[in-house]
């Protein structure tokens, strides 16, 4: 009897002349860039450094585009914005202790995030692996261990002939659900060692799918069908999965009314009669969502953020659909549907009963117009007129990407993506600096349309040296630098707290002055002339750089009992 596992592809003859003949003047990082390609891989980012020169060099061999940053943290940034854009794992080349460190923040927000970035960083030699105290230059006694508890899997080669297979199971790691950032560590001798290992020619590109197990989305389906009050929380696996236009099926059938999470923006449509927008930090928001008899909650773990801090309290069945199983039930009792949000959805779509309810139309519009009485009484204009101004000017099909500032967690509530996988910030993790390099990834993963990035004065400082990459790529990118003179929020939060802040102020440069001096126009705007100065930007070939001196203030919480 032959099974089909016993199968095996012959190598056909030119497969095998060249196997028997790789080309003379190989190393180990050429194995890691065909690998690559083979895998389906276009564009890598990354630092060279001393022990990855031979993966480096190899890039010059090979059709691979090389895009790189000034800072390792900013090229994980980049690279984390070309995966969520391409769904792609955007390959990020490093190098070893210090280079290799400083993408960890940038790996910690991809984690958060969910999306797929293939570091591959070489190592001190082989011989001073095991942890001695060889006093290699960059030498940690386990370099892998920094990256454990960041990224979703860590695969270490000692050998040439591992190069391929580690990178494949890597790439496979970083594309299944939940997609998530994926470690590979190769010694400096193993990359610069001249190799006889024949091309590699292809790879397994396709990761595993997770599909929900079918009693359980029956039952589901049974409660979505039989409910008085049900309502959806549609989360960043929405988005991630490519499931809006499911989503959008669902809740029709159900006539469920549907709130995103700050990661979920786009995935339900802003202005559709069953939308609640993504007012989830906001009492009333809350009530709604907590008097649900069934709550459907998709592709969100129901985190701080997506829980109003933690003061959401379901009284009503939970239905949990979650890629990531440890986020499954890790903060509310539920059905636990461990599966992706497209297959889980479609799972539904085929089960459920289709629902009449015309009240529940009327139920959205009375809590979102009690959002906007609340927001009105605040008397904050100003911000409201700002994102509004953004609104406008930022084309409908174009991503944006949002730093840690003031005006970003307003667009968490009251922006409108305008569509799927269009606005994109740093929620997951919360770390500085994310806005611009991200859009900078984001730009060379599609050049056909502006990004737009946004970031305060104090994040912008973080990032400030890709002003280089930008123009030395010419990336159309548009930067907004909201500069209140200090960390905004923060100074914010300390003087609600204690009386007065500390720590806030910033001596800051000028913004327009510092981007013309790497060859990037820049322009001081105001509120009154932001739409129009930020639409001329944006709509111009290249990078650019609007800054607008502004005090923004954020709208009371109310998760503080207050």
């Amino acid at each position: 009897m032959t099974h089909d596992h016993d199968l095996v592809l012959r190598p056909t003859a030119a497969q095998t002349e060249a196997a028997l003949n790789p080309p003379p003047g190989r190393n180990g990082g050429d194995l890691v860039v065909e690998t690559l390609a083979g895998l389906g891989a276009t564009t890598v980012f990354g630092l060279p450094g001393q022990h990855a020169l031979g993966m480096f060099d190899a890039l010059r061999r090979s059709d691979l585009r090389y895009v790189g940053l000034r800072v390792e943290n900013n090229a994980g940034f980049a690279a984390d914005a070309y995966g969520r854009i391409t769904g792609e794992a955007a390959p990020l080349l490093l190098s070893t202790g210090p280079g290799a460190l400083t993408s960890l923040a940038a790996l910690q927000e991809a984690a958060a995030a969910s999306a797929p970035v293939l570091a591959i960083s070489s190592q001190i030699p082989t011989a001073g692996l095991g942890g001695g105290r060889h006093g290699y230059l960059h030498e940690l006694p386990d370099q892998a261990a920094s990256f454990r508890g960041v990224v979703k899997s860590v695969h270490t080669v000692r050998t040439q002939s591992q190069i391929p297979s580690a990178v494949e199971a890597a790439w496979k790691s970083a594309l299944t659900a939940p997609h998530g950032p994926v470690w590979v560590e190769i010694p400096q001798d193993v990359l610069l060692a001249e190799t006889t290992i024949p091309v590699v020619t292809g790879g397994d590109a396709f990761p595993e799918d997770l599909p929900p197990r079918p009693e359980l989305t029956a039952v589901a389906a049974d409660l979505l069908s039989k409910a008085a009050r049900p309502a959806i929380i549609a989360g960043g696996g929405v988005v991630r999965a490519d499931a809006s236009g499911k989503l959008k099926q669902l809740a029709e059938l159900l006539q469920a009314p549907v709130v995103s999470t700050p990661g979920g923006k786009g995935a339900f449509p802003w202005t559709h009669p069953l939308s609640l927008q993504s007012w989830i930090e906001d009492r009333h928001t809350t009530d709604f969502l907590e008097d649900a008899d069934v709550l459907l909650v998709l592709g969100s773990g129901l985190g701080e953020l997506s829980s109003n801090y933690h003061t959401f309290k379901p009284r009503g069945r939970v239905v949990q659909i979650e890629a990531d199983l440890g986020k499954l039930e890790s903060n509310h009792p539920a059905l636990g549907i461990h599966a992706d949000a497209r297959l889980a959805l479609q799972a539904l779509l085929e089960t459920v009963t289709r629902r009449t309810d015309a009240s529940a139309p009327e139920r959205v519009r009375a809590v979102l117009a009690k959002v906007g009485e609340r927001i009105a009484a605040q008397q904050l204009t100003l911000e409201q007129e700002v994102l509004a101004s953004v609104r406008k000017a930022l084309p409908a099909d174009s991503p944006s990407f949002w730093d840690m500032t003031i005006l970003a967690y307003w667009a968490w509530s009251a922006f409108d993506a305008k569509g799927p996988n269009r606005m994109h910030s740093a929620q997951g993790a919360g770390g500085l600096g994310y806005g611009f390099p991200a859009a900078l990834g984001a730009a060379v993963a599609d050049p056909t349309r502006p990004v737009l990035a946004v970031s305060g004065d104090g994040g912008a400082l973080y990032s400030i040296a890709e002003l280089a990459t930008a123009r030395q790529y010419d990336l159309n990118v548009t930067w907004l630098i909201v500069d209140d003179g200090g960390y905004g929020i923060l100074r914010e939060y300390m003087t609600d707290a204690f009386g007065r802040a500390t720590a806030t102020e910033l001596t800051r440069p000028d913004y327009v002055a510092l981007a013309e001096s790497f060859g990037v126009s820049g322009v001081r705007t105001t509120p009154e002339t932001l739409e129009s100065d930020l639409a001329k930007a944006l709509s111009a070939p290249g990078p650019s750089v609007v800054v607008l001196p502004a005090v923004l203030r954020m709208f009371a919480p109310t998760h503080l009992g207050k």
